[in-house]
């Protein structure tokens, strides 16, 4: 593979370190968009760097923004980034050079891009699918079946094989953890807190901080962080479906209905407030978001003003 250029690494690099800064504002996001629009190889380069995003999820951004803005000379400093960015673009160099950066232990066993979906069968059986833009870690010994989720939204269909019926089955994220009771679930990391819906059998959530289980069943959903959970309620319609690439929406805002198909899109996708409110209802294809735009404009008072291919905005028409 060709190496980028290296202006657009060390821009990527820059990006990369802003995009993670408490005070990242909306001025440098359109500038970021814009960006990223300046050619096919800005955006390819932009979204190696969101695959090391979900490779870092594990990290807490607080000790990785430490780590790129500590006090250093500026040869150091450019030399990191640059390594960042070499790490996310050319896989051949990258391998080395993630080697020696000191983010390796939070690498992910099994990751997808945005708007891709993966299925993966683990050494027991178990099956698990990923949505867009997740990452997952596993670990399987003697004493348990752990898959660590660093970003994202998991679907798992628990395994009964024999030779592993000892080892509890264990999803972790940061907020806590979640033991199957022999069960098909999804669970969906947010930036504070997780959601867990129950598709089939049991699951035993127990946050971070509290020492007392909950047990969640079948058709039932809850979302839960570090110092407890919320009280549960029934499983959103067709919790599942992503996995055949549809989103279900049943009068749902136009502005919570942009946040999820944006989740299957690159770039930025918003509205304007005075048609946030707007209701949504239907079945969707995610695999064409473009299509789905196209519709939002037939069926509703909308119009969708592109910038760039990345950066869309519905108005009032």
């Amino acid at each position: 593979m060709r190496v980028a250029d290296p202006r657009i690494l060390d821009e990527a690099a820059h990006w990369l370190a802003r995009r993670h800064a408490s005070d990242f504002s909306e001025v440098e996001q359109a500038a970021l968009a814009r960006w990223r629009g300046q050619s096919s190889q800005h955006e390819h380069v932009w979204q190696r760097a969101q695959q090391l995003q979900s490779q870092m999820s594990g990290l807490p951004a607080a000790m990785g923004m430490a780590v790129l803005t500590r006090p250093r000379p500026s040869n150091s400093r450019r030399q990191l980034l640059r390594a960042a960015a070499l790490v996310v673009t050319t896989p051949a160099l990258g391998w080395f050079t993630y080697q020696h950066l000191p983010w390796r232990s939070w690498t992910a066993d099994y990751r997808t891009a945005t708007g891709e979906l993966r299925t993966f069968t683990l050494a027991d059986g178990s099956r698990v699918q990923l949505n867009t833009a997740s990452a997952i870690s596993v670990r399987m010994d003697r004493e348990a079946r752990r898959i660590r989720q660093h970003a994202g939204e998991i679907l798992i269909e628990t395994s009964h094989a024999p030779e592993f019926a000892r080892q509890p089955f264990i999803v972790e994220t940061k907020d806590g953890q979640m033991q199957a009771l022999g069960t098909r679930f999804v669970v969906r990391k947010h930036e504070n807190g997780t959601t867990l819906s129950v598709l089939e059998g049991a699951v035993r959530v127990t946050p971070a901080s509290v020492p007392t289980p909950v047990v969640v069943n079948a058709g039932e959903q809850l979302r839960f962080d570090g110092n407890g959970t919320s009280p549960g309620v029934a499983s959103a319609l067709q919790s599942d479906a992503w996995t055949q690439s549809v989103l279900y929406a049943q009068n749902m805002r136009l502005q919570d209905f942009l946040a999820e198909v944006g989740r299957y899109r690159q770039g930025i996708l918003r509205c304007d407030a005075d048609v946030a409110d707007l209701r949504v209802s239907g079945t969707y294809q995610l695999r064409d978001t473009d299509s789905i735009l196209a519709l939002l404009e037939q069926t509703l008072p909308v119009r969708a003003h592109q910038r760039t291919r990345y950066w869309v905005t519905l108005a009032r028409r």
